[in-house]
């Protein structure tokens, strides 16, 4: 079992009068994470499964007095797949505001689903927390610094979703067969996507492009759909945590790129898998951007992971002179390139450097890529 770094913040929020809603993409692991959480509490749990047709009616059109029947003298309440509850947002206020003495908890594979549905409902009454693909420093924790960077080369390719983690020798088979099956399911059951050919041609284009900046309307020409249509259908990739977004930091230099991004993928695996590309990185001609999209992806885990709320950004002049990832908070800038081949570092502008009070600079290579992705050695 590699034990989840976000198990401890769903405990420090348990018996906060609040709701504890758990976010993140299908086959990350949710469910486990909380009966883990619940294996650990030393209270009553009553687990839920809203893909049951009688549980979903138990939690529909309800009232306090019939969901204090349901729970019964549990102290926990967990409910998984709770998007398919219809208004679940009012079943969890209720449950919130008239049973105080119970904690919920509500999940879902359909995160952008339950996230509409309690948004309103819910205002200053929810914990919200997202799970990703494991990390970098969850299996260093699993297994050690040595034997995680051992794999590098092989995270770099298949990514970190658990079912390709735990069973490597299956990997290719794995990460296409979850790709196929699970990374569109929530996309294609909303009522706006109606189109999986489209999306398909989306998802491939905004891969060959990892690391460059992306033009909505050059990826409508090359999928051939409406500039609008292309901007929604990534707008939802984004919310069911498929891909990122780093948008251009622009202040004071004159030709900087003002409204430009950069789109990444939250997996390698998911990236590769789009493209069809498993090949070893010394017989790839994309080592670069599966690089910078291995570091990011590892980067959002750790902030995610630690709480830390970072302004994030890339920075491109007219010029084309470029920095790969910016952080700003009320310290200022720390500015960072990326590079896998080692021979020649790059320099950082003095344009930027000139313009802007930057804190640090630095260039994240395989010698010291592990403090950037949270592991103090």
């Amino acid at each position: 079992m590699i034990r989840r770094a976000i198990v401890q913040h769903l405990q420090e929020d348990l018996f906060q009068g609040k709701a504890i809603l758990l976010f993140g993409p299908r086959q990350v692991g949710k469910t486990t994470v909380l009966e883990v959480l619940l294996q650990e509490q030393n209270q009553q749990c009553l687990i839920l499964n809203a893909d049951e047709t009688d549980v979903r009616e138990s939690l529909e059109n309800t009232t306090s007095t019939a969901l204090r029947n349901l729970f019964g003298d549990n102290k926990i309440v967990f409910i998984d797949e709770a998007q398919r509850v219809n208004n679940i947002g009012l079943t969890l206020k209720l449950i919130t505001d008239q049973i105080k003495d119970v904690q919920v908890i509500a999940s879902g594979s359909s995160a952008f689903d339950l996230a509409s549905q309690t948004q309103e409902s819910l205002t200053g009454r929810k914990y919200e927390h997202f799970l990703l693909p494991l990390s970098f420093t969850e299996m260093v924790a699993h297994h050690g610094l040595l034997e995680e960077k051992r794999l590098l080369q092989q995270r770099m390719i298949y990514g970190y979703y658990p079912e390709i983690v735990s069973d490597p020798s299956k990997a290719e088979k794995h990460i296409k067969l979850l790709t196929n099956s699970y990374l569109y399911k929530d996309l294609l059951q909303l009522e706006s996507m109606k189109k999986p050919a489209l999306l398909t041609k989306i998802l491939k284009a905004l891969a060959l492009q990892v690391g460059s900046e992306v033009s909505y309307q050059e990826i409508s020409r090359l999928v051939n759909a409406d500039y609008h249509t292309v901007e929604k259908y990534i707008d939802l990739l984004q919310k069911t945590f498929v891909i990122f977004t780093l948008p251009a930091f622009s202040r004071n230099v004159r030709n900087e790129i003002r409204k430009g991004q950069k789109i990444y993928f939250y997996d390698n695996g998911i990236r590769n898998a789009v493209i069809g590309n498993f090949h070893a990185l010394e017989n790839r001609t994309d080592v670069g951007a599966l690089w910078e999209n291995f570091l990011l992806a590892e980067r959002m885990k750790h902030l995610n992971q630690q709480g830390i709320d970072r302004d994030i950004y890339f920075w491109r002049t007219t010029q084309q002179q470029e920095i790969d990832y910016l952080e700003e908070d009320a310290d200022g800038i720390n500015a960072f390139e990326f590079k896998w081949n080692t021979r020649k570092l790059p320099r950082f502008s003095k344009t930027f450097l000139n313009a802007y009070a930057v804190n640090s600079t630095e260039v994240i290579t395989p010698e010291n890529f592990t403090g950037f992705i949270g592991i103090n050695t």
